[in-house]
């Protein structure tokens, strides 16, 4: 249950990423990386990809690698499709969040709004501009990403650090680092912004025979 949990917060989390509210450069002389932050929350209303993802304890050791597909549709609507190591899904129809897990034949739904408790999900889900929640820092380029950082300005936010990497002005990794020193970073490829709606992507039925909790 615990990497249940886990991976379903991380995915919330990157999904607020994306429906937040429009983030203000901090200067005319912004670096590029905050340029495209605010170009990502401004503009971008649907966006897909192949993501990888892989957590790292505090030495750089990988504990837990992961590997998906993703939708996001704005505002209120995801889904995470994850199909390595095991299958689950994490679904938001813009009203319930459902969490399925094809192993443990289970499907976990709350509400979305108030199922989200107080994480970096909840600080990004757009009660606020972003310079309220956190202190936006653009970082120098490091392994061909334009890199800019948002440190939480409360220590409860469930992470100590993040950082955003763009490339051609394109989002590409999130890293965030939590008070143990633990990174998980999300890698995105072959990303699509703005394609054409499917709200029927984002309805979900549990299948037949699971375990229903929460409704």
């Amino acid at each position: 249950m615990k990497k249940f949990f886990k991976i379903s917060s991380l995915a919330v989390f990157l999904f607020m990423l994306i429906a937040a509210v429009p983030v203000q450069a901090a200067s005319a002389t912004a670096k590029p990386a905050t340029d495209s932050l605010r170009r990502f929350f401004t503009e971008v209303n649907r966006f897909s990809a192949r993501f990888s993802q892989v957590v790292l304890d505090e030495s750089g050791k990988s504990v837990q690698e992961s590997s998906g597909t993703l939708w996001i549709e704005r505002p209120d609507m995801f889904r995470w499709d994850y199909t390595k190591p095991y299958k689950q899904q994490i679904v938001s129809d813009g009203k319930h969040l459902w969490v399925y897990d094809a192993g443990l034949q289970q499907v976990t739904v709350r509400p979305l709004k108030g199922g989200l408790g107080d994480t970096p999900a909840m600080l990004l889900s757009g009660k606020g501009r972003l310079e309220e929640k956190f202190i936006i820092k653009p970082l120098d380029t490091q392994n061909g990403y334009e890199w800019v950082q948002l440190k939480p300005r409360h220590k409860d936010s469930g992470y100590d650090d993040i950082r955003v990497g763009f490339a051609q002005d394109k989002l590409r990794v999130i890293e965030m680092v939590d008070g143990f020193g633990h990174v998980t970073r999300v890698t995105f490829d072959a990303a699509k912004e703005n394609a054409p709606k499917e709200d029927s992507r984002f309805e979900f039925t549990p299948p037949e025979g699971v375990d229903v909790v929460g409704e």
